[in-house]
């Protein structure tokens, strides 16, 4: 049985509908990517599905029993609310119903009792009788500190808090709008993770491929007010998507010749208007209104960039450069060379320290201690998250021209609105004030900005934010033919891939280190990998880290480090059947207590194993070094 069900649904906000007499179904437990150009209407249909919007004409039908909870695209506010106030505000409904089952506790007529008895039915529905255990298990799930303040968190940690006020609510149903916005990759890993293991059903829209591509069991896509299912993965939808497109578009060349060959038919001679056939001229009729009504497809964004002068070969060198923020070190005795061409990503943690090493490599910020070398004829192009460079009282275009009626894009002059229409922004669109713009046109009015100005040195902080997935596609593609050299940071794991040449790695404990390659590669490469045990091979069994004869040792050291591979292995085998047990559709149905218990034993045998590992590669080292 259907969680939702929409039949011949109609929304339109303007000549255009925005949904078309669609159809669209949500059974239980399935994960769907809901995709489309930015203004196709996702949001709207996001919020049909939550019943806060209704439509036009057509039917939706909730399952009467339905529990829908979503997770805001905005974060939680930095406030002086605990982690604990805003999980249990997610029972905000469910707290009123037992607040007026006590009020009603101390009276005894007749019609208080029935009132009573209609409340302990609603609150035995939502287990009502339970709201603090049911809070203490998601603050658990979720390793979340009930007492921290709201404003002592980072927004990865006030994004867990606002999803543990979703998730307390036990939904059947969870709707997620662009959820890894502003998060590191670190978090959106952990979210990944979550929401494979949550049991309900899912409806999300994000830009983030790499998650669509691991989470989504189907994707549906909206377009032209029409919504097409898809299922697979996310480069089977771009494939059958492609083949899509190709018959649209010879179905539409083959109605096109015969509407010519008609129209030249009736505009023939005197002697032809006279014998024509009526019903002929009835079906060319139709024809007419037939294409008339045909909605072409939304463009996608279509710019490119203007490039300066070649700078010189080198952009920029540090040495041995060391930097702390509020007794923090961000960085210890740091060297890089970055080379005219570098294609260079900035990969770590929110509050690492990536903004500040982008500011010393450019020379807006002095080092501790190390030398910063600069190279000659930059220009730099800067690309801010913040939207710091935008007035946000001007319009479109004042942001844009500066003054000019027309920009110069790589030797071609080209009018300030037809530049802007390259971004999707209409003649009206180009006049609206920056304040009434949604986030994906704030972000492609910051790219247009940014690409009229001639430059050598991209550096783009977060660019990928609310970008539908064709105008990130793009990029991509611009990016990639840009001859000069470009400094990235992005937690889009994808656009890093298809982007950078090279990673500049935040590890942690001031730990920063350059690899060859995007963020697979960086997997792939970094230490931890290397030298921990890696994932058991169902076929051959584990891969255990190599032991080193050496001499060096004590024969106390030599014969913990033997024995550590084993113990590893051990600890391993238990932590899987633990992530077994917590992983079946059951789990959460268990009782608090059990729940919680299992929830602390894998907790303590992944810090068992992490400190195992952590020892292995110590004795390694001394190895080593000896």
């Amino acid at each position: 049985m259907p969680l939702v069900k929409l039949e011949g649904v109609s929304v339109s906000f303007s000549a255009a509908p925005l949904l078309d007499e669609i159809d669209f179904q949500i059974d239980p437990g399935e994960r769907i990517a809901l995709v489309g150009l930015n203004g196709a209407g996702k949001s709207t249909l996001m919020k049909l599905v939550s019943g806060e919007i209704h439509a036009d004409s057509g039917l939706v039908w909730q399952d009467p029993a339905i529990r829908v909870a979503q997770l805001p695209q905005i974060l939680p506010a930095a406030d002086q609310r605990t982690v604990h106030d805003v999980v249990a505000g997610g029972l905000a409904e469910v707290l009123a119903l037992r607040e007026a089952f006590d009020a009603l506790s101390h009276q005894t007529d007749a019609a208080s009792l029935r009132k009573m008895e209609h409340l302990q039915h609603q609150l035995e529905a939502r287990d009502g009788w339970h709201l603090e255990q049911q809070v203490e298990t998601v603050l658990d799930r979720l390793g979340l500190d009930a007492n921290t303040r709201m404003a002592d968190l980072s927004g990865g940690w006030r994004r867990r808090a606002a999803l543990g006020a979703a998730l307390v609510q036990n939904p059947d149903l969870l709707l997620l709008d662009e959820p890894t916005n502003h998060l590191d990759i670190e978090t959106i890993e952990w979210l990944e993770q979550m929401m494979q293991e949550f049991r309900g059903a899912i409806l999300f829209v994000s830009h983030d491929r790499a998650l669509v591509e691991k989470l989504a069991t189907r994707i549906v896509e909206l377009d032209r007010g029409n919504l097409t299912s898809f299922p697979g993965s996310y480069n089977r939808y771009l494939e059958l998507k492609e083949q899509l497109l190709e018959e649209e578009a010879r179905q539409n060349a083959e109605f096109d010749k015969k509407l010519a060959q008609e129209e030249r038919w009736i505009r023939q001679g005197i002697k032809a208007r006279r014998t024509r056939n009526e019903g002929r001229v009835r079906a060319l009729e139709k024809m007419r209104r037939e294409r008339s009504q045909r909605r072409e497809r939304q463009s996608s964004a279509s710019f490119g960039l203007e490039e300066g002068q070649r700078s010189g070969k080198l952009v920029a060198e540090l040495k041995n450069v060391s930097m702390t923020y509020a007794d923090k070190p961000l960085l210890v005795d740091f060297s890089m060379k970055v080379q005219r061409g570098d294609r260079i990503g900035l990969i770590g943690p929110n509050g690492s320290g990536k903004s500040t090493l982008l500011k010393i490599i450019l020379g807006q910020l002095e080092p501790d201690a190390g030398e910063v070398r600069m190279g000659t004829k930059l220009e730099v192009a800067y690309f801010d998250q913040l939207r710091g460079q935008l007035d946000m009282n001007k319009s479109v275009i004042d942001n844009v021209s500066g003054g000019r009626e027309s920009v110069e894009i790589n030797g071609q002059t080209k009018h300030i609105i037809g530049y802007l229409q390259d971004f999707l922004f209409s003649p009206e669109r180009a006049r609206t004030p920056v304040k009434a713009l949604s986030g994906g046109e704030c972000n492609r009015l910051l790219l247009a900005r940014l690409f009229s100005q001639p430059a050598n040195v991209l550096v783009l902080d977060e660019p990928t934010n609310d970008l539908d997935i064709e105008t990130l596609e793009l990029l991509e593609d611009i990016l990639l033919n840009f001859d000069g050299t470009i400094l990235l940071v992005s937690h889009d794991r994808r656009f890093l891939d298809n982007v950078v040449t090279s990673s500049i790695v935040f590890e942690g404990g001031a730990q920063v280190r350059e690899y060859v390659g995007g963020y697979e590669d960086w997997l792939r490469q970094r230490p931890v990998v290397a030298a921990a045990v890696e994932k058991r091979d169902e076929r051959k069994g584990e891969v255990k880290p190599q032991k080193r004869q050496s001499k060096k040792l004590s024969y106390k050291l030599q014969r913990e480090l033997d024995q550590l591979p084993e113990q590893m292995e051990a600890v391993e085998q238990s932590l899987e059947a633990l992530q077994a047990v917590v992983a079946a559709p059951d789990f959460y149905a268990g009782g608090h207590e059990q729940v919680a218990e299992t929830l602390a034993q894998m907790q303590q045998q992944e810090q068992q194993l992490e400190t195992l590992m952590e020892r292995w590669m110590e004795l390694e080292a001394m190895q080593e070094g000896d």
